[in-house]
């Protein structure tokens, strides 16, 4: 066995926080092999809105990951099916949409946290996942439309027929694995008067904790979990914290499997990546995310019991959504955001590993969610001048004393990265990397 090198002379091991330099980073990421990009989507290569059925994926940005195929996959908490997946986005670019099936087209990776995973050519599984635990997220969307119409009818919101109608079937996203509440369109119907949207999400966590109820009382105790993004990360329990009475708050409430967290899937997607290259899963070829442990450190110390070291890649990354926020200047930060996990297990295998791994942050503000909005003048002031702190321009995503440091930031958001992203496919066409 060879001990590992760095993938590029041209990106040090040495990071460099809070970067706005994308083309040296594409140059470096251009001519590694051994390179795995690990990317969120809503937020990251397309702008949030609040209605996902309006959602553009341009062609470009998928040709482009077909030519990056078995160097790069996805990891959100979406899904690539059903009318609101990720696959019709996809389809929506072709007049046929079984071209995109024949020539490879679909976002490889994994969705619904890490239980749904799927390749090139649309071939969708969910391993790990049992036939009831499916049919009982198939009732959510039902539920969750009887919950919202009986609320909405009633004080303090009391809205007619006519009106809650299309809002709730705006509301209610029925994913096969991960069915969810998202509020957007009633932050919107309320932005000149807040505090009935506040009153909602109350409401809504009510809900989501009596949906875990039913499913214990269905003999699925354990198998769910809810996710709100963004979040104010985990209580002592390790259950995420909505964000309540704020702008910026929750706006997404998900029901989702145990186990299907980012973080998982980064191992998930890893094992797979050894396999492709070498023949051998190193945690077994019907590892899951859902075998996963559930601690940090325990994934950490199950990477580098299994993962061979030469083989190592470079991870990049790449993700939209965290946050960072303090009632007082003398509180402790609370530290969420549906990529933070899987952003930081990323950092911590290169440390682990000695590889130059990269933490990408697409600045996803300028889309119809709210979200705090990256100062890119002040950044680029500190790049010139170290002395010039750079915590101002990232106040409520980050903090000083974050341990995950965001390594490159794209600051015009997502059409910028999907500028970045195509440009590093023509480079790698244009010169194949050679191996490391």
């Amino acid at each position: 066995m060879t001990d590992p090198q760095p993938p590029s002379a041209a990106l040090s091991l040495t990071p460099r926080p809070f970067s706005l330099d994308h083309a040296e980073l594409g140059q470096a990421l251009a001519a590694s092999a051994n390179l795995l990009i690990i990317q969120d989507l809503d937020g990251v290569c397309m702008g949030l809105v609040d209605d996902p059925l309006t959602r553009q994926l341009p062609r470009r940005y998928l040709e482009a990951a077909g030519e990056l195929a078995g160097h790069f996959f996805v990891l959100t908490n979406g899904e690539h099916v059903g009318a609101r997946g990720v696959n019709a986005l996809v389809e929506a670019n072709f007049d046929d949409p079984a071209e995109a099936r024949r020539r490879g087209c679909y976002l490889p990776g994994l969705a619904a946290g890490g239980v749904q995973w799927q390749d090139r050519f649309g071939r969708v599984s969910h391993p790990g996942v049992s036939a009831a635990e499916l049919d009982f997220l198939a009732s959510f969307p039902v539920a969750a439309e009887t919950f919202l119409d009986h609320c909405l009818a009633r004080p303090p919101f009391a809205l007619d027929a006519a009106t809650r109608a299309p809002l709730i079937a705006a509301a209610v996203l029925d994913n096969l694995a991960s069915p969810t509440l998202n509020l957007n369109v009633f932050r919107r119907h309320w932005q000149a008067t807040p505090e009935p949207y506040w009153r909602l999400q109350e409401a809504v966590v009510d809900f989501m904790q009596a949906r875990l109820a039913a499913a214990a009382a269905a003999g699925l105790e354990d198998a769910f979990f809810i996710h709100y993004a963004p979040n104010a990360g985990r209580d002592d329990s390790g259950q995420e914290r909505p964000r309540l009475g704020t702008a910026e708050g929750t706006t997404d409430f998900q029901l989702m499997l145990r186990g299907a967290v980012k973080e998982s899937g980064v191992l998930a997607i890893l094992n797979r990546y050894y396999q492709a290259r070498t023949g051998v899963a190193p945690l077994g070829e019907t590892f899951d995310a859902r075998q996963a442990p559930r601690e940090p450190k325990a994934l950490l110390a199950l990477a580098r019991e299994h993962f061979d070291p030469a083989l190592m890649p470079m991870i990049v990354g790449v993700g939209d959504t965290l946050t960072s926020v303090s009632t007082s200047e003398d509180d402790t930060p609370q530290r969420g955001g549906s990529d933070r996990g899987f952003l930081t297990l990323v950092q911590q295998l290169g440390h682990a590993f000695a590889r130059p791994n990269r933490v990408l942050f697409v600045d996803s503000s300028g889309g119809e969610v709210a979200r705090a909005r990256v100062d890119a003048e002040r950044l680029a002031r500190h790049a010139r001048d170290p002395g010039v702190s750079p915590w101002p321009a990232l106040a409520g995503i980050s903090d000083p004393d974050d341990p995950l440091r965001l390594d490159v930031i794209f600051a015009g958001g997502h059409i910028e990265y999907v500028d970045f992203f195509c440009e590093l496919a023509r480079q790698r066409r244009a010169r194949p990397p050679q191996p490391d």
